[in-house]
């Protein structure tokens, strides 16, 4: 697991969120504005998503 911290403007933020969920296997984004109030944090916990063929494997078994 990691964290993944994006500084993006408010508008862009449902965008980055669907985004980087195709990309990782996300949790829902944790919002804070920027110390300016201009743009939007966010704060992922993400893992990566495992190998189309690791899942394969397991369904056969």
């Amino acid at each position: 697991m990691f964290e993944i911290r994006v500084i993006c403007e408010p508008d862009d933020a449902d965008r980055v969120s669907q985004t980087l969920a195709a990309a990782f296997d996300t949790g829902p984004p944790r919002r804070y504005p920027t110390r300016d109030g201009k743009r939007t944090r966010l704060y992922f916990t993400a893992d990566h998503r495992p190998e189309p063929s690791a899942v394969d494997a397991s369904k056969e078994r």
